[in-house]
């Protein structure tokens, strides 16, 4: 009998969390106003593995999952739920929603990202390369305005 209830429990700790969780979440981050970051994966998703495994365990080690609500989805167990908050069908999705004067904003990033890159999104909400772009006209404008000739 033992034995059964240790499979059982095994069993239950494996699962993904349960659709409350994303609603829990949710609300924590309505009431904090910390951003909510959801990851979409799958069991059969090696990129997802990776980031549900690794990934985000060096993310959260470092802190960088102190300042926000995180849940994962499994997009297997649920569809609908992962049909109402992802972009695009490709998973690993992270999705980190910030609570704005104009409501909720959601920015996505797709496939298995580094740690580093991860941290950096879920922290400012874009990834390297669309920060890289923002900054680059004010950069220009900052050489320029310095008398250096900016490259075109």
């Amino acid at each position: 009998m033992t034995s059964l209830l240790l499979i059982a429990a095994i069993q239950l700790s494996a699962l993904p969390a349960p659709p409350d969780a994303f609603r829990q979440a949710c609300q924590r981050s309505a009431v904090t106003g910390r951003p909510l970051v959801v990851l979409i994966g799958a069991d059969w998703c090696l990129g997802c593995r990776t980031m549900k495994t690794s990934i985000l365990p060096k993310v959260a080690k470092a802190g960088g999952l102190d300042n926000v609500e995180f849940v994962y989805v499994d997009a297997d167990r649920q569809p609908r739920l992962k049909g109402q908050l992802s972009r695009a069908k490709a998973i690993p999705q992270l999705i980190r929603f910030s609570k704005t004067p104009d409501g909720w904003r959601a920015q996505h990033i797709v496939g298995a990202q580094s740690a580093e890159e991860v941290a950096f999104f879920i922290r400012t909400g874009m990834t390297r390369a669309a920060a890289a772009k923002r900054l680059a006209p004010r950069l220009g404008r900052q050489v320029a305005g310095n008398g250096i000739e900016a490259k075109r």
